[in-house]
């Protein structure tokens, strides 16, 4: 069976392979320790590459954060970003003025279009306690027709996520949280208006799938005939995928147009599943920009340098909001969300 619907296995890296239409998956899983009175960590940083550091050591990377651990300001053109923050939180800022605070199971989901400068920062807010972060970050294409759009980001909030349980015949649950796609009657909030995802013949999906020991589920056949699936399998000690059995952790394309079951060993287990259809398009990619061709990756830096896509309205370049923020998302209309 497996030869049959098994395309590849592939060792997760940093960051993970995908195929079109996403250009590449990051899991950050970082330990970081109790926060101090500046939202950062609360134990030395000698020795590290600060504002390069993403080398794990005592636990967790600093990134581009000097301070507070994260992504200060940089630029984007031409693709989006969805954000899927499973434990922390992120500080979100950006050049049309937007702000957030989202986690523990929100997702962010940015089109860049044209161009946007943001920051994400990674603020440590308990004091008493370590400040565990684990998110993906998904980097998906735009086509070329959409590359230049206005920028627009969609708060996806974890109240709002559908998720929905499955008991095999044993009773064994597998449970599945559903970013982007639908799942039977789970119906996600709307991706952006440019998004790929916003195409109905696109058969975007974002689920992530947590099993609980030697729980069997089958994962339902995508419908368009152009359609790739990927399946993540990042936590726990085996499962078997479409009758492979997996000893270690790895991403594994398989025939989205086929059912392919899902059978977990002694320990609980969870995938990330990418699919879509491909846009089948040239890909050009410089460092934050992802255009069609070589010409169009230099007027990116070209305009970025000219403009810097709006300019950057606040103090620091890496700001945080007060620790006692909750979770909110102002947008640049003025719009405020706050849960």
């Amino acid at each position: 069976m497996s030869k049959d619907l098994i395309r590849s296995i592939k060792k997760l890296g940093f960051p993970w392979e995908t195929v079109d239409p996403f250009l590449f998956c990051v899991h950050h899983d970082d330990r970081y320790p109790r926060g101090n009175e500046k939202l950062g960590p609360d134990a030395s940083l000698a020795g590290r590459n600060l504002g390069m550091d993403f080398e794990v050591r005592d636990g967790f990377r600093m990134y581009h954060g000097s301070e507070v651990p994260g992504f200060p300001q940089h630029p984007h053109r031409g693709f989006e970003t969805v954000t899927v923050v499973r434990t922390g939180f992120i500080d979100h800022s950006d050049s049309l003025g937007a702000t957030a605070r989202f986690g523990g199971g929100d997702a962010q989901w940015l089109t860049a279009g044209k161009g946007i400068v943001h920051s994400e920062m990674f603020p440590l807010l308990r004091r008493d306690a370590e400040n565990p972060l684990e998110l993906f970050q998904i980097w998906l294409n735009l086509p070329a027709e959409d590359k230049l759009v206005d920028p627009h980001f969609t708060m996806l909030w974890n109240e709002d996520i559908p998720r929905r349980v499955f008991r095999d015949s044993e009773g064994r649950e597998t449970s599945v949280a559903v970013v982007a796609g639908a799942l039977g009657d789970a119906q996600p909030g709307k991706p952006p208006p440019r998004s790929w995802a916003s195409r109905a013949d696109s058969e975007v999906a974002i689920w992530t799938i947590k099993l609980a020991p030697h729980a069997r589920w089958i994962v339902p056949a995508a419908a368009h005939p152009q359609t790739r699936r990927t399946l993540y399998f990042f936590t726990g000690a085996s499962l078997s995928i479409a009758g492979e059995t997996l000893r270690s952790h790895a991403g594994v394309e398989v025939v989205a147009q086929r059912e392919v079951e899902l059978v977990n060993g002694d320990a609980p287990s969870e995938l990330l599943m990418l699919q879509g259809r491909p846009i089948g398009e040239r890909v050009v990619q410089h460092g934050p920009f992802v255009m069609n061709s070589e010409e169009q990756i230099r007027q990116a830096i070209l305009d970025y340098r000219r403009t810097g896509f709006g300019g950057w309205p606040f103090p620091s370049d890496a700001p945080t909001h007060p620790r006692e923020a909750t979770r909110f998302a102002r947008h640049a209309d003025g719009t405020v969300e706050t849960k």
